[in-house]
């Protein structure tokens, strides 16, 4: 079996390994038996990297962790191997060891010196560290109103369009392109930080494929809190030398400066040189693999999982689509029918304030249910911590549901505000079990909190 899963490079960057030869090769083997082919995840334009030595050292000690116990090998261990998987990534890493939990004879292959894929070394894991950065900054200014006074420190945090997080140097003027999760999670942390920040976007609002009202809330406070905006925006040319000001024109004829330009614009599958449409596998105008509900392409063997898929891009369902996969594999009876629901798959926004969404949004809900059927419950409020914070500091709260039919079944929930990160998982499993508007309404509230608002959003 052949199992294509988690690989994918963002729009400007590029992998210089070509799989296809061993991928042919494997295949055409007698004593062949399964490949997976999970994350070998690339973050582009904006890039790979580490926001400073401070960050550099926890990555390394993140990926000396995860790959102690796994030390690399230059030739097979075994004659016949029961799964091999190409690409250390979140999917790779979780589906490998739940296979050899079964005693499954595994090999992992992976083209960089790190395991983890983009999460450990690029992604989550130095973003959130990121974000804390730029929190306690943002906690620091907080300080005069809870009456502590003292010194500031100094504030590094480097970065460029090609390597986030490794420069040394914190740009003074940072250009981002893009509306999606990275670019607001970035640039959030630039502006907090201390940096000018240009937000340059197709649309009105940033977040365009989240529920609305989480766009509105997020793109006004960016606003109120400095972050520039230009709206309708094509970079038509760049201009500078890396290192140096760079001058970005665009479509509408004007200009604008800046130190660093940070592309956040998505990522497509790596599928280009694996040669699966030879192998009869199916692909999407991206170049997505196209897999079923079991992860199957269609092609006897073959089957794909994590962010080659297209749906989902998040560390947690290639971990839990690997696990699930090896489970039916190798796993007991109980397993043999073993998938993924890509129902109800809750995520966060480690925006500046946080954002956390599961299930419909409210045009989803309206356009799967009809108008009729669609009820909403939303509650705007600040946060009680802000009580003692100046006026022009006090980040918006707002939290929305979506039910739908007569009992008010929540099919959506979209949160954002401080803490929304922390409260979405139990909300979540709240809506994978089915939940309705008046089991909210049933469960006593924890006072003083956020998430009891949960409780008393008024009809619209």
């Amino acid at each position: 079996m052949l199992v294509l899963a988690h690989l994918s490079v963002t729009a400007r960057s590029s992998v210089d390994w070509d799989i296809k030869p061993i991928l042919h090769s494997v295949l055409a083997s007698p004593s062949f038996s399964t490949i997976i082919l999970p994350s070998q995840s690339r973050l582009a334009h904006l890039s790979v990297s580490v926001a400073s030595r401070r960050l550099a050292l926890i990555r390394r000690t993140l990926v000396n962790s995860a790959v102690a116990n796994m030390p690399p090998v230059t030739k097979p261990t075994h004659d016949k191997y029961d799964i091999v998987f190409i690409g250390g990534g979140s999917g790779g890493v979780a589906g490998s060891r739940r296979a050899g939990s079964y005693g499954a004879k595994v090999a992992l292959i992976e083209a960089s010196e790190r395991l983890g894929g983009t999460c450990v070394n690029v992604g989550c894991v130095p973003k959130k560290i990121m974000w804390h950065a730029a929190d306690i900054a943002e906690k620091i200014r907080h300080a005069e109103g809870y009456q502590f006074k003292g010194p500031g420190i100094d504030r590094v945090l480097g970065i460029d369009s090609d390597q986030f997080f490794d420069l040394e140097e914190q740009p003074r003027r940072v250009a981002v392109v893009g509306a999606g999760y990275i670019a607001v999670e970035l640039a959030g942390v630039f502006h907090a930080l201390g940096s000018e920040v240009h937000m340059l976007t197709r649309g009105e609002t940033v977040l365009r494929t989240f529920d609305p009202a989480l766009g509105e809330t997020l793109t006004s406070w960016m606003k109120h809190t400095g972050i520039n905006f230009q709206h309708g925006a094509k970079v038509v040319r760049i201009e500078g030398t890396k290192g140096q000001a760079l001058t970005i024109h665009l479509a509408n004829g004007s200009k604008l400066e800046v130190d660093q330009l940070l592309w956040a614009i998505g990522r497509h599958a790596n599928t280009e040189k694996l040669g699966l449409e030879e192998l009869g596998v199916k692909l999407d105008e991206k170049g997505n693999v196209l897999a079923n509900e079991y992860q199957e392409t269609g092609v006897k063997g073959i089957t794909a999982l994590g962010d080659v898929c297209g749906r989902s891009l998040l560390t947690p369902v290639a971990i839990a689509a690997g696990r699930r996969l090896s489970n039916r594999l190798f796993g007991p009876e109980k397993y043999k029918n073993e998938k993924l629901s890509y129902e109800d798959i809750p995520t966060v926004v480690f925006s500046h304030p946080t954002i956390g969404t599961v299930g419909l949004t409210e045009p989803e809900a309206r356009k799967k249910y009809g108008d009729d059927a669609v009820k909403i419950y939303k509650s705007s409020f600040r946060a009680l911590y802000f009580s003692m914070i100046p006026e022009e500091h006090k980040e918006p709260s707002m939290y929305k549901l979506v039910c739908v039919g007569p009992e008010e079944r929540v099919v959506g929930i979209h949160i954002i505000g401080m803490g929304s990160d922390e409260v979405m998982q139990g909300f979540a499993v709240a809506v994978k079990m089915g939940a309705t508007k008046q089991d909210l309404d049933d469960t006593v509230a924890i006072h003083p909190t956020s998430s009891e608002e949960l409780r008393s959003g008024d009809k619209q």
